[in-house]
């Protein structure tokens, strides 16, 4: 059998009735790929998946936490393995393969940053363990794991972002802004419309808890009603 044949896997008719030409064509590919390495490869990559899924899953703090994207973070990790294994060998196939990627669109939306960093950790992952990098594989995982986990619990222990909305008489502006430097380690006016009816104002807080803001400032008189309300958005503060 040609070599060259051999070498990159392509087999004419010829070959392929020519029993020991294939056989010694899957002999070759077993030489390179054994299914203990492939094996070894995708339960490398199921775990340092799974470790991503969690850690995206422990520091989410949007509003909708979709499962599904973790689900796609594993999968990253799980498909990018065994392509880095196939073109690490071969130049050629690793251009058409880079050729065949670029002209796929993703229409998908990400819409947090934090997610696209998330999406490049797993294939990082993926591509370190198709080229057989474990400890680079091992020291990545835990080191970024550990660090994406302490900038978490620092973010959650800074206060947390509220607007409060209030409708209430002009003369109850004074009880309002006390009651405000009371409860709210930080308070800043969005905005204030004033008409015949009364006043709506919008405030900015910070608060380390909700505690009874709402509560307190319908006990002011001249305020008919407070609504509190989440800064965070859908794809988290």
């Amino acid at each position: 059998m040609n070599p060259v044949s051999l070498l990159t896997g392509n087999i004419t008719i010829n070959d392929v009735v020519n029993g020991t030409s294939f056989s010694d064509w899957f002999a070759n590919q077993l030489s390179q790929f054994t299914p203990v390495n492939v094996l070894v490869a995708l339960v490398m990559a199921l775990v340092c998946g799974v470790i991503i899924a969690a850690v995206y899953k422990w520091t989410y703090r949007g509003v909708l936490f979709s499962p599904s994207f973790s689900l796609t973070l594993i999968m990253l990790c799980l498909v990018t393995a065994p392509v880095v294994m196939c073109i690490g060998s071969n130049v050629a196939l690793s251009m058409g393969m880079v050729g065949a990627l670029s002209i796929v669109r993703f229409r998908t939306a990400v819409k947090d940053p934090l997610d696209t960093a998330y999406m490049f950790w797993s294939l990082t992952m993926g591509i370190l363990i198709g080229a057989n990098a474990y400890i680079i594989v091992v020291v990545a995982i835990l080191g970024i794991a550990a660090i994406m986990l302490l900038i978490s619990y620092m973010r959650m222990r800074t206060p947390n972002g509220y607007l409060l909305v209030l409708h209430y008489d002009e003369y109850a502006q004074t009880d309002i802004d006390n009651e405000l430097r009371r409860a709210a380690r930080y308070h800043r006016m969005r905005s204030k419309t004033v008409t015949r009816a009364g006043v709506e104002m919008t405030v900015e807080l910070r608060m380390d808890h909700r505690a009874n803001i709402v509560s307190n400032m319908l006990d002011i008189n001249g305020v008919h009603d407070a609504t509190l309300v989440s800064c965070q958005s859908e794809a988290g503060a």
